[in-house]
């Protein structure tokens, strides 16, 4: 009886654990930068780390510009979403004279890398 009771506590921490990893996830905003920036491909690769580092709870400064931008979290709207991508490509990037759109057209990660 113990044994089904610890087994079925286990279980639901389980399930509790891996959903609530997963409902941070914004898959919606690389959709629509790799559709919008296609020459950008490490982006595809790296996925999340386009806004963010290693550590998912950072953001680089191009994913801080991003948010600040989109100014709610979660966005679902692909418009507003596209909106929000074009409005900062006109922000300075990390790199001294370039913006983020600078860098997008030639084809470059906006973001700087965080550790």
């Amino acid at each position: 009886m113990r044994l089904g009771i610890i087994i079925s506590f286990a279980f639901v921490a389980m399930v509790l654990g891996s959903a609530s990893q997963q409902a941070d996830a914004r898959p919606d905003y690389l959709k629509k930068f790799v559709a919008a920036y296609p020459d950008v491909k490490e982006a595809a690769e790296l996925k999340c780390g386009t806004c963010h580092g290693k550590d998912k709870k950072k953001r680089n400064n191009y994913g801080a510009a991003l948010g600040k931008a989109l100014d709610a979290k979660n966005v679902k709207d692909a418009d507003v979403i596209g909106e929000a991508l074009k409005k900062i490509e006109e922000e300075d990037s990390a790199t001294e004279g370039k913006t983020f759109g600078d860098l997008l057209e030639a084809g470059e990660l906006p973001g700087e890398p965080i550790e």
